[in-house]
């Protein structure tokens, strides 16, 4: 039973790299780690054809591909909410990096890049995407996602810095209390911001 909820929560990797060797590493670091890479592609047409079929869990995209490069296949993958996408980029490209999250990506990778940098970006990626699709759940306007996303991050900041969580510690903090007072998570954030700015925190429970 154990082996079998262990194997329901492997998370599913498609990747997108034209350059064979460096596909193969990125595969055998993920496989590593406890992915499975469900699907590999050489340009970008394919990959967003692969994401579209599989509905992996994270998408892996070099940024220079042929036919489509890795922007505009991040920016069809982002658009259609089929999974977060890490952009991978040479150094030379650090000037892509906005263009990327432009395009909808989570975060990015620079090339050379090892599994010690791999692990936390998938982790970044599939965070942000979480809190994202949660946020989103709550409203349906454009203006008001922004506006609350807004929120929730300052509100994440203040708990970061004030009890030393993570990122995501905080986010599923605001998460949890909202459903348990039955609240949304902006008015959790408002409440958590008015609270750090008055001086009068009360403790997250563990």
């Amino acid at each position: 039973m154990g082996e079998m909820q262990a194997d329901a929560e492997r998370k599913r990797v498609l990747i997108a790299e034209d350059e064979a060797l460096i596909r193969l590493d990125l595969a055998e670091m993920l496989v590593e780690e406890g992915y499975d890479v469900v699907g590999e592609a050489g340009d970008g047409e394919t990959a967003v054809k692969l994401a579209e079929e599989l509905k992996p869990d994270l998408v892996i995209l070099d940024i220079k591909m042929p036919i489509m490069d890795g922007l505009a296949a991040a920016e069809r993958i982002a658009g259609a909410r089929i999974a977060p996408v890490i952009i991978l980029t040479a150094f030379s490209q650090r000037d892509l990096v906005e263009r990327a999250r432009a395009a909808g990506a989570m975060t990015y990778l620079v090339k050379p890049f090892q599994k010690s940098d791999l692990v936390p970006a998938v982790e970044i990626a599939l965070s942000r995407y979480s809190e994202i699709a949660a946020l989103e759940s709550e409203v349906a306007g454009l203006t008001d996602r922004l506006e609350i996303r807004k929120t929730v991050e300052r509100a994440k900041g203040a708990l970061m810095t004030t009890y030393g969580m993570t990122e995501p510690q905080a986010f599923k903090w605001i998460q949890r209390t909202a459903m348990d007072h039955r609240m949304t998570m902006k008015e959790v954030a408002e409440r958590i911001l008015a609270e750090t700015a008055g001086g009068e925190v009360e403790q997250p429970a563990s």
